[in-house]
């Protein structure tokens, strides 16, 4: 079994050009969101990470992209909805007839807040201006932090998403990709994503995920159609810790890569997986060790951010994947400043394991391995499929590059 530390060396040392989109301003209104985002950067560029990396700003999302996947209805909805609306909407008593009950905007996972619509188009716009640097072959790895909203539906808001940026992005890069994998090590099941996508085989999913946080993910759902077997759900229990993880991990992502043969692969990075945020237990070192075991592979790769409740963790987690991305290794005391009390009481950079007892057993885990390297099998061939010529140089390129930071 390869673990986290034999994988921290890594087959492959090339150097990979590494686009990192990033706005300063993202989620003004919302301070967990600019907190998250912003402390983020300012931990990567503490360890002059920065400098391995090309950095944009991405631009805005247009309405044209949100319906590739969204609603025209929803996205009017998020367009036009003002405070006032939704305070009286919270006070309704008439659920029915309430729009933003409706849409699920709520005053916990999905509230409303003074540049949500902004927001939306931020992070949607960076995910779908990495997708736009892979296609063009202007990046080997394209990374948007402020992305991996994997949980918002065609006509919802759900879990802290507004917009589903993945799907989006994944859409940008079959215009140019016969096949993507998408790869997601969240705490929750990336039920958006693989529903967008269930019915066909150009995406292939992998979830990873706490077993019961939803009614999906179960270990059958493998998708329908055509995309029978190209859906693969593994539901984790209580205590996932590092070494149950990549036991997992490491012959599942393998079996796919050699069977699909992805010529693109996104993953989302969700650090409500790690240990202190919800009921797994897993390090930034384990976390790590997946993104530098798919990057090996040297595919095209797309890393996006995801859920996160705990600011501190939020921060290392991102801080060291991206350090993975440009194939630098960091120490574990970072030049934190001293009086940020979100690294406290340690200020070190990785975190460790609670003592939260394990429920995955080797033979639970054995279980699963086995089912979907089965599910994989039925996989008889990668599909290959027309697809259109590279596309002009667009206005996502040219916005985004218009933007470039120079700091």
């Amino acid at each position: 079994m390869e673990d986290a530390a034999s994988l921290a060396s890594g087959p492959d040392g090339r150097k990979r050009r590494v686009s990192y989109f990033y706005e300063p301003n993202i989620g003004d209104g919302n301070q967990r969101v600019s907190q998250g985002i912003r402390t983020t950067d300012n931990l990567i560029r503490s360890y002059h990470l920065h400098n391995d990396m090309d950095i944009f700003r991405p631009r805005l999302a247009k309405d044209s992209d949100f319906t590739q996947f969204h609603s025209t209805e929803y996205i009017s909805f998020l367009r036009s909805v003002t405070p006032e609306y939704v305070n009286m909407a919270y006070k309704s008593d008439n659920v029915a007839d309430t729009t933003v009950k409706l849409f699920n905007l709520d005053e916990w996972d999905t509230p409303f807040f003074t540049g949500l619509f902004e927001y939306c188009r931020l992070y949607a716009g960076g995910s779908i201006c990495a997708a736009d640097k892979l296609n063009r072959n202007e990046a080997d790895i394209a990374i948007n932090w402020s992305g991996g909203m994997h949980r918002a539906k065609r006509d919802e808001a759900c879990g802290f998403g507004y917009v589903n940026d993945v799907v989006l992005g994944i859409l940008e890069l079959l215009k140019v990709f016969k096949r993507v994998l998408y790869i997601d090590i969240g705490y929750y099941h990336g039920d958006a994503v693989q529903e967008a996508f269930d019915e066909t085989d150009r995406v292939m999913t992998i979830s990873l995920h706490k077993h019961g946080a939803q009614r999906s993910g179960y270990i059958r759902d493998y998708g329908v159609g055509k995309g029978e077997y190209y859906s693969l759900n593994a539901p984790l229990k209580n205590g996932l810790d590092d070494a149950s993880f990549i036991t997992l991990f490491v012959p599942l992502i393998h079996k796919a890569i050699e069977v699909y043969q992805p010529e693109a692969i996104v993953l989302q990075c969700g650090p409500d997986s790690l240990a202190g945020d919800g009921r797994f237990n897993l390090t930034t070192k384990g976390h790590a060790a997946c993104l530098r075991y798919i990057r090996s592979f040297n595919v095209p790769l797309m890393l996006l951010g995801g859920e996160g409740h705990t600011l501190g963790n939020v921060a290392r987690c991102w801080c060291c994947e991206t350090a993975v991305a440009v194939g630098k290794e960091i120490n574990d005391n970072p030049p934190i400043i001293v009086d940020d009390e979100c690294f406290a009481p340690d200020y070190q950079l990785h975190i460790e394991p609670s003592r939260m007892k394990n429920l995955n057993t080797d033979k639970y885990i054995a279980n699963i391995k086995r089912t979907l390297l089965n599910q994989l099998s039925q996989v008889i061939h990668a599909p290959s499929v027309q697809f259109q010529d590279t596309p002009p140089i667009s206005q996502v390129t040219e916005e985004a590059e218009e933007d470039m930071e120079t700091r």
